[in-house]
């Protein structure tokens, strides 16, 4: 599948959390292909750097910046050097997180407040950190990457899927906060998809029946998701905010 070629991407300043890998290393690549020029954050080194290597022939090439996005401190120092680099902010995607299983029993403050800080808290402060500049610019994109788990209920996510869902209604409270001033939030819903991460919790057994529960029998890759943020990013999007856009094959 070769992705659209969306022109008004060119040149855009798109930055990328939890770029280096997974969903978001396709989504690093894919914009960069567009002739974005993409900032990608991650905490994983190894393949941040990778990816950035692998790519570097591209024009602009994908930058990388380390950043644990669970210190704020850090988050606020890694946007305004960014911003300071190469200016303001055009398409923020929120897509970090992590979905390490969990059963209610295990759960203790601190492990809810840390998984409220990789899946949730940083969207809203990243948002905040580059909202300025969108607002002086007239214009702007903030995607967010929900999940389907609770749309299903799935079982030992209780927590993630507790923060997958407040994205969804921060979505469309920032989505109207921030309407007026040009910018434009919307969340991506990913089904499950084919990833080395998630073929840590599914067996091929499991991922066969994921695709007999839904209505394509197709396994959803990364390339999907992408081809969903390319246009929500693009002006074609323009009149296209506050929602939520699944793509799971018609699983949920």
């Amino acid at each position: 599948m070769n992705p659209t070629l969306y022109h008004s991407l060119k040149g855009r300043l798109v930055v990328l959390t939890g770029g280096g890998s997974g969903i978001g290393a396709g989504l690093t690549e894919g914009f960069a292909r567009q002739g974005a020029q993409v900032v990608f954050l991650d905490i994983g080194d190894e393949a941040g750097e990778a990816l950035a290597h692998r790519l570097a022939d591209l024009d602009p090439a994908p930058v990388y910046r380390h950043c644990d996005l669970t210190d704020l401190d850090a988050l606020h120092a890694s946007f305004e050097e960014i911003q300071a680099r190469f200016g303001a902010v055009d398409v923020l995607i929120n897509n970090a997180a992590n979905d390490d299983r969990h059963g209610i029993a295990d759960v203790t403050p601190d492990y809810w407040d840390d998984r409220m800080a990789v899946n949730l808290r940083h969207k809203y402060f990243a948002t905040r950190a580059v909202a300025d500049g969108m607002k002086k610019k007239g214009a702007g994109v903030v995607i967010n990457l929900g999940s389907i788990s609770w749309h299903l209920g799935l079982p030992d996510l209780s927590v993630y899927q507790t923060a997958k869902a407040a994205i969804e209604g921060m979505t469309r409270a920032l989505a109207r906060e921030l309407g007026p001033d040009g910018i434009r939030v919307a969340c991506i819903v990913p089904g499950n998809v084919k990833t080395r991460r998630q073929e840590k919790w599914y067996t091929p057994d499991g991922e066969a029946e994921i695709v007999a529960a839904q209505c394509l029998k197709i396994r959803l890759e990364p390339k999907d998701i992408l081809a969903m943020a390319l246009f929500l990013a693009s002006d074609d999007a323009r009149a296209c905010t506050g929602h939520a856009y699944f793509v799971d094959a018609g699983w949920s």
